[in-house]
């Protein structure tokens, strides 16, 4: 019965009237469309169709009496004055349960070669926040599979979080292994500008069987056009908000924002939008805080949507400008540092750059204490590195510096450290590490160190 249904809603959603425009003028990557101009909105989608080539889709950019201008979703080669644009209107999504473990294109497309039937209602892919004064709080704090998110860095339902990392440190592993062991309903993941190959390796090798088994991955590679770059995050999060609706708690993964803005770049200077933010347009800024807006906690009656958005991050540069945008819009961020990458630790946390700000609430008196022994020798020890590695420190200049040499190796590993136990154990694992080895452990350690 439910195959019958989805055949008659895709029978109905035939268009009986077509609407349609000619080309007028082909250049600068966009194209000028008449004859639509007292029917077409901002925002719309086109197809432009030639003789002996297949249609082009398109985005309505900019509208005048005079006609449309059009972006393409491809290079304008072979496009032809005159040849046909039919108006197409908004193009939504329509999500449902049987979308878990698939993978789908920007327009909700499948990917993975099998047939994928719309739901019963179409969501718009850009679509406001839920109000301010009804969303309700933060909620608990969840279980991640890592001892750092257990217990250092937090994360609690409906928590919206930036992970900044340079190319090559590890974040994609990391997004996969919260992916795999965060509480959540669905996992909703946006692979935006990514190399081709990395999405089967990200949801083969990455995300495996159990990951994929409560996930919906969008995806966009990097060949493709900045208009299915941009839309591949919203897409994403209205399949987000179609979950959280239904009461689900979603975790959304969006991989990375970076390539989201820098797609909205391209089509924003081909808009004749002037760039001034290092390049990027004004307009880049309002688009990335109303996209992180829609995540985090729902309405009453509604679920969550706890988000995770990473941003590549430019010679560990926390100040250009989308990192700049979105740090002020998050309840927290978390730095990958390559340093520790290449020292081999995983995932490469720089615990004193990162930061959840569901702290102090999300943990106990006790468990704030440790934390915060925690940061202050890892602190410590920072900042006395340079003088230990060169043998300069004199043992016992510093109690405290003595007791952060003593207890470094055993915190650093604990950043490591997976949390297959619940988040009780990652604590008390927390509090060994704390504990110092003998004052004659400690002179051998500094003794090795110096070495």
């Amino acid at each position: 019965m439910e195959m019958f249904d989805s055949l008659q809603r895709q029978i109905s959603g035939i268009r009986r009237i077509r609407h349609l425009g000619r080309v007028a003028e082909v250049g600068r990557g966009v194209m000028m469309v008449t004859g639509l101009s007292r029917l077409a909105r901002l925002g719309d989608r086109v197809a432009i169709r030639g003789v002996g080539r297949a249609a082009m889709g398109g985005e309505v950019l900019h509208l005048s009496v005079a006609g449309l201008t059009v972006l393409p979703d491809d290079p304008a080669e072979g496009v032809a004055i005159g040849d046909e644009v039919e108006l197409l209107g908004t193009c939504g999504v329509s999500p449902h349960a049987g979308w878990i473990g698939r993978i789908v294109d920007a327009f909700g497309q499948p990917l993975d070669d099998r047939p994928l039937a719309p739901g019963p209602v179409t969501r718009p892919v850009r679509a406001a926040a839920p109000p301010a004064a009804r969303r309700k709080p933060l909620g608990a704090r969840l279980e991640t599979g890592i001892a750092a998110f257990n217990t250092l860095l937090p994360i609690v339902r409906g928590q919206r979080i930036g992970l900044f990392a340079g190319a090559g440190v590890g974040k994609s592993t990391l997004l996969g292994n919260l992916a795999r062991g965060l509480e959540a309903d669905v996992v909703v993941v946006a692979l935006i500008g990514e190399r081709g190959r990395e999405l089967r390796e990200f949801t083969r090798a990455v995300l495996g069987a159990a990951g994929m088994a409560r996930a919906v991955v969008v995806a966009s590679t990097s060949d493709q056009p900045a208009l299915m770059r941009r839309r591949a995050a919203w897409t994403a999060m209205a399949v987000a908000e179609h979950f959280r609706d239904t009461g689900a708690h979603v975790l959304l993964l969006t991989d990375s924002v970076t390539r989201f803005a820098e797609a909205h770049r391209e089509i924003a200077l081909a808009a004749g939008e002037a760039g001034s933010l290092r390049g990027y347009p004004p307009s880049v800024a309002p688009m990335i805080t109303a996209l992180a807006e829609r995540a985090g906690p729902g309405g009453e009656g509604q679920g969550d949507i706890t988000a995770l958005f990473s941003v590549l991050v430019a010679g560990a540069d926390m100040d250009e400008p989308v990192a700049d945008i979105l740090r002020g819009v998050l309840d927290g961020h978390v730095v990958l540092d390559r340093e520790i990458a290449e020292r081999g630790r995983f995932p490469a946390i720089d615990l004193l750059r990162s930061v959840s700000r569901s702290l102090p609430e999300a943990a106990s008196a006790g468990e704030n204490a440790l934390i915060s022994e925690a940061r202050r020798l890892l602190g410590a020890y920072a900042r006395s590195e340079m003088m230990i590695q060169a043998g300069l420190y004199a043992p016992g200049s510093d109690p405290l510096v003595d007791r952060a040499i003593a207890c470094w190796p055993a915190l650093d590993a604990f950043l490591a450290e997976e949390a297959p136990e619940d988040i009780a154990a990652s604590f008390a694992r927390l509090a060994a590490s704390l504990v110092a080895p003998d004052e004659a452990e400690t002179r051998q350690q500094m003794s090795a160190n110096a070495g």
